[in-house]
Parts: C-alpha cells; structure tokens; sequence
C-alpha cells in the first residue's frame, strides 16, 4: 500500500492533492503549521485543541507524506520542531 502511495506522490507533486487526502486531524495540523509557523507537538496541540495523541497521529501522517519537517528544539531537546517542508 505504501508503494502506491509512494508512486503516486512521485508523479505529481501537488501538496493541495495530498493533503487532501489525509484525515481530518492531519489537514488541521498542516493549516496550523502553514499560518504559525515552526512549532513543537505542544504548541500545535494548545492551537488546534487537538490532545497530545491526535496531533502525533497527525504529524505522522504529514511526515509520511513528506509535507512536514522536524528538527531537535535548540530550547528543549527533548522536543523537536516541525514546519511545513519546502
């Protein structure tokens, strides 16, 4: 399954068709990050009022599909980043 959605992502590159296509919680996690900017799991939960799990559901998602980026945060390691991936 993965290997279609893999070969379906190399044809077309359309970030509006992908997102589409992932679930609710997902598109409102990318909507967060796209007007927000980079934000730990925390902050994107405290702005989506979406619980802790749901939103690393979603960033899983987003991740998968190659829509989000993370990183380690510089002011707590033991968090990470993520922004909308160029």
């Amino acid at each position: 399954m993965s290997a279609t959605d893999h070969d379906s992502d190399a044809d077309g590159d359309d970030r509006a068709v992908s997102v589409s296509d992932l679930p609710p919680s997902a598109k409102l996690v990318y909507k967060v990050l796209e007007y927000e900017g980079s934000l730990t799991q925390d902050e994107i939960a405290a702005e989506s009022r979406l619980c802790p799990r749901t939103v690393r559901y979603a960033l899983g998602k987003l991740e998968t599909q190659g829509l989000v980026a993370s990183r380690v945060c510089l002011d707590d390691a033991r968090q990470s980043k993520y922004w909308i991936a160029d």
